[in-house]
């Protein structure tokens, strides 16, 4: 049986939903990191809010733990790398706090035109300072949204309600999608150069902080306003206060900020600074989805191994996967034969998708097909790592599509080139389910794989299958199959055999002195 772990304070539907799903589940918030190293090495998952900190030393002494379920969007508490290194598979729940931050933006937006927070204090203050708040409309103003996914998008349709010019920067937002959202999209100078207000939703990422810096904001239009509700950094905070002090920004609406929790800042007290404790997700509703939500994502992961908002792996929806798991077998034995008869260090890795397996989610079969030929070289690789670890290694990896195949409806094709030669194999689906190997070494063998097989490399020239036969009767192994193929008369053929056991070392050393025998390889799948 599973065992999660909930390690912060969240909803109690989440430990209803991993015992609903017959998950054992243990709920110790408040923990400090001595007592969670002690503990975490018992768990299947964690699920974490924004308190518990998944370092790398955590993480060390996590033998167990497969998946980590942040209940929200935000992972800085969690060392991505660090648990992709160590094969765990990290998710988040994107959409279930989405319409409650994109609503708080919009709160902050109207608080900031209307300086309502400052107005508020005043007034409780006895003061009567209507001449001193003399705020500005949102109707026909241009808002300028950087990043227009989930929350981003959202924020564009409210602003829409309100009837204002919606511009939008997002390397990732298609014409099509901008036109279906209503926005018009542009490059971030122009957004600069046009936006009345700009609102922040991307990641912080290498790319995204310090994105509002004094050059940007020197692009910007005199009064500008400015929104962030994303993550704090993406603004430079030195900068702002520059920019605010010197009239150029009008005024900044800030929910998070570079360090967190914020209680001493440079820009607290400024009279056009509006300032929330990082509320973007704080209500109750977004709470109730967030934990719903990631509760059944590891459950689903746990149970029946589908991915859902992994940021270290492919994603493998409950409806994708079993259209997927014929073909992710057959990803798992072209991985591990190709591994089983590379023997040098590998400089690139290619796979070929032809056929119908085209029309499906490729990206977990070449995280498995990576995972199963890297094993037989490196330690402790599994799909989350796969890849990050060939990278780090230098190794060059490339996924191409066709969508017809000439003689299979689908054939998945891996190569792969070491210091010495170029290994290819390659597999199809029989009756759209039985994994076959067809191709290996560029030479034509149509094979099913067993748990132990010799795999054999040799000159066509007669004798090898006498040779063989006679070793392995005199040793009473049986041959359960036998595949033999070879491209032109004598030229080099290949062969595959199916043994009913595996053979000992010994009749091993013998086959490999056959006067034929170019390779020979004992495999296991």
């Amino acid at each position: 049986m599973a065992k999660v772990l909930i390690s912060d304070k969240m909803n109690p539907l989440a430990e209803e939903i991993f015992q609903k799903n017959g998950i054992e589940v243990d709920v110790k918030p408040g923990m400090s990191p001595e007592e969670l190293a002690d503990i975490i090495g018992d768990y299947d998952g964690l699920a974490v809010r924004s308190s518990t900190k998944a370092t790398p030393d955590i993480l060390g002494k996590a033998a167990n733990l497969k998946v980590i379920g942040r209940a929200g969007i935000g992972i800085d508490n969690i060392d991505l790398d660090a648990a992709t290194s160590t094969g765990i598979v990290v998710m988040n729940t994107p959409y279930g706090n989405s319409i409650t931050t994109a609503e708080h933006a919009i709160a902050m937006m109207f608080a900031l035109a209307r300086q309502i927070p400052q107005a508020n204090i005043s007034t409780h203050a006895g003061k009567w300072e209507k001449s001193k708040f003399m705020g500005a409309e949102l109707y026909a103003k241009t808002l300028g949204v950087i990043g227009c996914g989930n929350i981003g998008s959202i924020v564009a349709n409210r602003a829409l309600g309100l009837q204002m010019n919606v511009i939008a920067f997002d390397p990732f937002l298609t014409e099509e999608r901008a036109e279906e959202l209503g926005v018009e999209k542009i490059e971030l100078d122009d957004l600069f150069s046009r936006a009345d207000f700009i609102t922040i939703h991307v990641p912080k990422n290498e790319k995204t902080t310090g994105l509002i810096n004094k050059d940007a904001i020197s692009k910007m239009k005199e009064g500008v306003r400015i929104i962030n509700c994303a993550r704090g950094g993406i603004i430079n905070e030195a900068d702002l206060k520059a920019a605010l002090d010197s009239g150029k920004i009008a005024g900044a609406a800030l929910d998070v900020f570079e360090t967190e929790p914020a209680t001493e800042n440079d820009l607290f007290g400024h009279e056009n600074v509006i300032c929330t404790p990082h509320l973007g997700a704080a209500t109750t509703e977004a709470q109730v989805n967030v934990a719903i939500q990631v509760a059944e994502q590891m459950s689903d992961f746990l149970i029946n191994g589908a991915v859902t908002n992994a940021l270290n792996m492919p994603s493998i929806s409950a409806e994708d996967a079993p259209k997927l798991k014929p073909y992710m077998k057959l990803a798992e034995q072209l991985g591990s034969l190709a591994g089983q008869i590379t023997d040098h260090a590998i400089k690139s890795i290619s796979i070929e998708y032809e056929g119908s397996v085209t029309e499906l989610n490729t990206k977990p079969l070449t995280a498995l097909v990576m995972a199963h030929l890297l094993k037989h070289q490196l330690d402790s690789v599994n799909m989350v790592n796969a890849i990050k670890m060939a990278q780090a290694r230098g190794i060059e990896i490339s996924e191409t599509k066709t969508g017809s195949s000439k003689d299979f409806r689908s054939l998945i094709t891996l190569k792969v080139a070491t210091e010495k030669r170029e290994h290819v194999v390659a597999g199809t689906l029989f009756t759209g389910k039985q994994p076959r190997i067809v191709n290996i070494e560029n030479v034509p063998v149509e094979a099913a794989l067993a748990d132990h097989m010799l795999y054999i490399r040799n000159e066509d020239k007669p004798g090898l299958i006498g040779g063989l036969g006679m070793i392995l009767a005199e040793a009473g192994q049986n041959i359960a199959d036998f595949r033999l193929g070879r491209i032109s008369q004598d030229d080099t053929a290949v062969a595959l055999v199916v043994l009913d056991e595996e053979l000992p070392d010994d009749i091993f050393e013998k086959i490999k002195i056959l006067p034929q025998i170019k390779q020979v390889k004992r495999l296991k799948f």
